[in-house]
């Protein structure tokens, strides 16, 4: 069974709201993004038949909310895949309740200008707590009951703007679009807010489904997600790693072989790594945090988080100053991505390393270029820069790099 991640009850709501702004743009959900603004192309068929095809299209958009809202609320961490959770009568309701307001702007943009900015207030102060009870109840006529709003207001508090806010932003947005549409070309516009659209509907329902989590006993809620984490036996290695740090106090060593048994089974979190780690610095056992080193940033780069590779790699320099990937291609790039981000010092010493461990490698003129280049940029380290060309210039004579390495060479004779 896959990893469930899950997101704790007690997570700050400030932190919930800086990750939200990314939650539309992973996994499933950026691909219904997607997926979704390019359906909207069927808007432009003719008479009744566009009509319904877009309403289908809405539909399906709020009902992915829906989904979102109420995979959120139970204690994911990701998005769910399309047609996860939720009914289809809620996504409908959703989808009437929308269209009517995007009906009542327009008719005030039309006839009553006046009402506009009244209408997009009130639509945004009570959509939140509509489009809450329709996701959870599917009950229409609850859902529109002002006694309802009221309570759930009272249930959120000050964090009921969060939603609030955004809903202004998307009534402002389908306002610019409706004036905007007529001066582009409508095949270049409408996807492009039909976009913006289902991003900002997907970052509201999910920000309202993070409120919910964290008042679910309010609403007599069990979040599903921590239970199935338990029961897919996820729970195990935070137990472990108590078990260890408890039994580390008496017997370090026992505890590190209970550890190291865990690494060697499927991968591990970075909880108990970071845990072996700990304690094989309290026993002071450098070189096994150097082979622990060596097999985690393999480890991390299988996994696609090179960034956090490029941490551990750089703890190990600080235990061993000669420390590199033991794996060209690892180191590599390792490099490419130190020297993208600015981590000069580490692109040299990666550079310079694949250039020690693996001289005659294809790529090494490439890799002892990018350390010259991140040492021409250190006055200090102009003399080392040129060493480092004359010697790439030497070993590689008709290499298809040699004309960089020629040009980098008298750009640093021409600053010297």
């Amino acid at each position: 069974m896959p990893r469930v991640e899950i997101v704790a009850t007690d997570t700050p709501f400030a932190q919930r709201l800086q990750d939200g702004f990314g939650y539309p743009l992973r996994g499933p959900a950026l691909a219904t993004c997607v997926v979704l603004a390019l359906v909207h192309y069927v808007g432009l068929l003719p008479g009744f038949v566009g009509a319904l095809a877009s309403a289908l299209v809405w539909a399906a958009t709020w009902r992915y909310a829906a989904d979102c809202m109420q995979h959120t609320a139970n204690g994911y961490a990701d998005p769910p895949d399309v047609g996860s959770e939720g009914n289809s009568a809620s996504g409908w309701g959703l989808t009437a309740i929308h269209l009517l307001v995007v009906a009542l702007c327009v008719v005030s943009i039309v006839f009553f200008p006046s009402l506009l900015w009244p209408v997009l207030i009130l639509a945004a102060l009570v959509l939140p707590a509509i489009d809450m009870s329709l996701a959870f109840d599917g009950n229409l006529a609850l859902a529109i009951n002002p006694l309802n709003w009221l309570r759930v207001i009272g249930a959120f508090g000050a964090a009921y703007l969060i939603p609030v806010a955004i809903n202004l932003l998307l009534g402002v947005l389908i306002v610019v679009a409706s004036v905007t549409t007529a001066q582009l070309p409508r095949v270049f516009a409408l996807p492009l807010f039909a976009f913006a659209y289902t991003y900002l509907i997907l970052l509201a329902f999910h920000l309202m489904g993070a409120m919910i989590h964290q008042r679910h006993e309010r609403f007599g809620m069990v979040p599903e997600a921590p239970a199935l984490a338990r029961a897919s036996g996820q729970d195990a290695d935070e137990s472990l790693i108590e078990t260890a740090r408890q039994q580390a106090i008496d017997d370090p060593m026992a505890a590190l072989r209970q550890l190291a048994g865990r690494l060697r089974e499927h991968a591990a979190p970075p909880a108990v790594h970071q845990t072996y780690r700990e304690l094989l610095h309290r026993q002071g056992l450098r070189d096994d945090l150097l082979v622990h080193g060596q097999i985690w940033i393999a480890a991390l780069i299988a996994q696609g988080e090179s960034r956090r590779a490029l941490g551990v790699l750089q703890e190990c320099i600080g235990i061993d100053t000669g420390f590199i990937p033991d794996d060209p291609q690892t180191c590599g790039g390792l490099a490419d991505l130190a020297a993208r981000v600015g981590m000069s010092r580490l692109a040299i010493h990666l550079g310079q390393g694949y250039l020690a461990h693996w001289p005659r490698d294809p790529q090494a003129p490439h890799y002892g270029l990018l350390a010259a280049r991140a040492l021409a940029a250190h006055t200090d380290q102009h003399a080392s820069a040129a060493a480092l060309l004359d010697r790439l210039a030497t070993t590689w004579p008709e290499h298809p790099l040699r004309g960089e390495i020629d040009a980098q060479r008298r750009q640093l004779v021409g600053t010297a």
